[in-house]
């Protein structure tokens, strides 16, 4: 049993952590502040084959897998995870094409992303219909050789500014619910489709995030992804795989949190001693140390099993449910450490604490992870 990384991986790791230090640090606070996405990031990253990681080299990615991708998310997201999403998110919802789609729909898709050209957004979440996911409402009917789609998406991740995006409608209303659904890829300037930017979000506010409307977007029926009525199923399988990366993502805020934290508490005194050698400061930062490496293993374990075709849905549940747990919890810690400086604008952990919230809530809330783990125990 190995638990080390190869070469290649840690390489991986290390010009992720210096990309994000270079290009992210200068803009992080100011595109937190204006919610400003980062577009030349993006394809500057493309560059460095940062963007679609995990995609196969065949479809322009740069081939290493859901566990290099994990590394890329971690390392980023120690820096800032809204830009962290600006990068490694353009690809989502490309991984339903991949997984289910047709070899000329990879073809058409995957390249553009890898590349930095294009940005694929997964219109899924609906303003009533959240992690209920079969409680979707969108509905897309045929009419000859096309779907005419109608309907709304709510907060919607890259949803202003993506190139297409993968959307989940009932095609088959008069099925049972689960085997109703349907994934259609559609172009985002298609008439029929308007898109608002949400503004006023606690965190991740780099990261653009959308309300979508659809009235009578009419697509070709060859933009079908896998399977018509298999659309449940299918993100589902989708969800299982991403959630690795959301757990990624907690995993580096927490890192950066901890970091931050030790280099702090030695540095600042009180009464006369550095705020390190009292044994509360010391509780604080050791629990956040034990969660962290707890975290490492169930993040690394999900995506190496990913990868080597043996995917365990239950342990990417436990890791995304933990990942929000850890965040939050050493995010709350790095301020409480930091006492009144956590709370302004010239230490980092103020943002680091907004910004991990949304690990509990998006890509299944920490209460759906709960069920999850549960009903499979």
């Amino acid at each position: 049993m190995d638990f080390d990384l190869s070469e290649e991986q840690r390489m991986l790791k290390d010009t992720a952590y210096k990309f994000a230090v270079a290009e992210f640090t200068p803009v992080s606070m100011e595109c937190d502040r204006n919610e400003t996405y980062t577009p030349e990031i993006r394809r500057l990253a493309a560059r460095y084959g940062l963007v679609g990681a995990w995609i196969p080299e065949e479809y322009g990615g740069a081939g290493v897998g859901v566990m290099g991708n994990a590394l890329i998310m971690e390392e980023f997201s120690k820096v800032d995870m809204g830009i962290a999403l600006n990068v490694v998110a353009a690809t989502f919802g490309s991984e339903c094409i991949f997984q289910f789609g047709t070899e000329e729909q990879k073809k058409t898709y995957l390249p553009a992303i890898c590349s930095g050209e294009k940005v694929c957004a997964g219109a899924f979440t609906e303003p009533n219909a959240g992690t209920d996911v079969a409680g979707y409402r969108t509905r897309a009917v045929k009419d000859r050789s096309d779907y005419v789609i109608n309907g709304n998406k709510m907060f919607i991740t890259n949803g202003t500014l993506c190139d297409f995006m993968v959307v989940q409608c009932v095609t088959n209303p008069e099925e049972k619910k689960h085997n109703s659904f349907s994934l259609i890829v559609v172009p985002a300037s298609a008439a029929g489709i308007s898109r608002n930017k949400i503004k006023g979000k606690m965190g991740i506010r780099s990261s653009d995030t959308a309300e979508i409307a659809f009235e009578d977007v009419r697509v070709p029926r060859a933009n079908l992804v896998g399977v018509e009525g298999r659309g449940f199923k299918q993100l589902m399988h989708f969800f299982d795989t991403t959630r690795v990366m959301v757990a990624a993502q907690g995993l580096g805020l927490s890192e950066a949190c901890l970091n931050a934290s030790v280099k702090y508490a030695k540095e600042r005194t009180a009464f006369g001693a550095p705020l390190n050698s009292y044994q509360l400061t010391q509780k604080k930062l050791t629990e956040m140390a034990v969660m962290i490496e707890a975290l490492r293993g169930l993040v690394y374990k999900s995506a190496w099993l990913i990868d080597v075709g043996r995917p365990d849905y239950h342990l990417a549940a436990m890791a995304k449910y933990f990942s929000g747990q850890t965040a939050v919890f050493c995010a709350n810690n790095a301020v409480e450490i930091h006492g009144g400086y956590g709370y302004i604008e010239e230490y980092p952990v103020q943002k680091w604490y907004r910004d991990a919230k949304i690990l509990e809530l998006y890509e299944g809330t920490k209460e759906a992870e709960i069920m999850t783990i549960g009903r499979t125990l």
